[in-house]
């Protein structure tokens, strides 16, 4: 903490004051202290972290508390490490942005032929959602398999492809699977190899049931009846490409450096990943959306939720500011406490 503050009375020298900034943060972070499910929260200015701490408890059974070290599951915050796995391909010459998902998944119905690729990345494509297909009787955990079975059995949609936006995990589970067509690894090899390995990710993986164990794990929680219920898990919690990588503050830390310059993506990808592909319809904000990213104004951000998380990170890359904020909770929803938190930050 004494670091941040140091970093922060840097920043803040004729403006602001830094404990000022780093004592609204703190009130903004109040419900999620003491014996509760926690929070990690991050903010950085030109790299450096101007607020890095834990709130609360990552494990309620165990009374082990959340530090930066502790590994959140970061459901749709995913979204953007899958997107950029895409675009490493294209780069690579694997793929084209502009292939046909039926090109690479031919199961799936001749209705998807024009479904592409850029399509899924920007939710354009209409396919139906998973979640909507799944059998009233399911008791086992959906996998991607079982996602495209539902798919391929299903020539329904909900728009013409490009004619419309609607978020789709359906299109990022299938995103997951090309990634594997298309380099010849599983998803989690490759993200790890092309992504985690090389920006040194060390404590950040796609989570593979039965697989490697997710070090510092903080586990989800949903208050139900008063009180809080352990809620880690749910039917479409072993899907992949659209929410199922663990990682860190520290460690997206490192992932928020590497979108600056091109030691990992070329300037050309990461153009197209900022750039507004389609308007966000149907969701409570203004946006506009890109490839695993949402634009709003200066920021580019994205959510996470699934049952017993909420997460989100918010850039503002022209005032080289981030906001990153994972919680293990099913309440509240962090992006407004986000904002909240980056506006002294922004004030400078």
């Amino acid at each position: 903490m004494r670091i941040a503050l140091l970093f922060a009375s840097i920043f803040f020298a004729g403006s602001v004051n830094a404990t000022d900034a780093v004592q609204n943060a703190d009130r903004l972070m109040h419900d999620y202290r003491g014996d509760v499910p926690g929070a990690a929260l991050l903010v950085l200015k030109d790299g450096n972290p101007l607020l890095r701490k834990g709130y609360g408890l990552a494990d309620l059974e165990q009374h082990a508390q959340v530090t930066p070290h502790t590994d959140f599951r970061l459901a749709s915050v995913s979204k953007q490490f899958t997107a950029a796995a895409i675009l490493l391909l294209a780069e690579d010459g694997k793929l084209k942005l502009d292939d046909s998902i039926r090109h690479w998944l031919p199961s799936l119905p001749a209705s998807t032929d024009k479904v592409t690729l850029r399509q899924l990345l920007s939710h354009t494509g209409g396919l139906i959602d998973y979640e909507d297909l799944m059998p009233p009787d399911q008791t086992a955990q959906l996998n991607d398999q079982d996602v495209l079975r539902l798919l391929s059995a299903t020539s329904r949609s909900y728009f013409a492809p490009g004619t419309a936006y609607r978020y789709s995990n359906s299109g990022y589970v299938l995103l997951g699977l090309v990634v594997e067509k298309a380099s010849g690894k599983t998803l989690q090899d490759f993200l790890a190899q092309r992504i985690f390995q090389p920006l040194h990710m060390d404590h950040t993986l796609l989570y593979v049931h039965d697989d490697k164990a997710i070090p510092n794990r903080a586990y989800g929680y949903s208050w139900t009846k008063g009180r809080w219920l352990r809620t880690d898990q749910s039917l479409t919690s072993a899907t992949r490409g659209d929410g199922g990588i663990y990682s860190n503050i520290d460690d997206l830390a490192k992932w928020d450096a590497a979108l600056y310059d091109d030691r990992l993506l070329s300037d050309a990808s990461r153009k197209a990943a900022f750039s507004p592909h389609a308007k966000v319809t149907g969701e409570p904000y203004e946006a506009d959306y890109g490839y695993g990213w949402r634009i709003t104004g200066d920021t580019l951000w994205h959510s996470g939720e699934s049952i017993g998380f909420r997460n989100v990170i918010v850039r503002w890359p022209k005032q080289h500011l981030t906001v990153i904020l994972l919680s293990n909770r099913n309440e509240p929803e962090p992006y407004q406490t986000a904002l909240k938190i980056a506006q002294p930050f922004l004030a400078h």
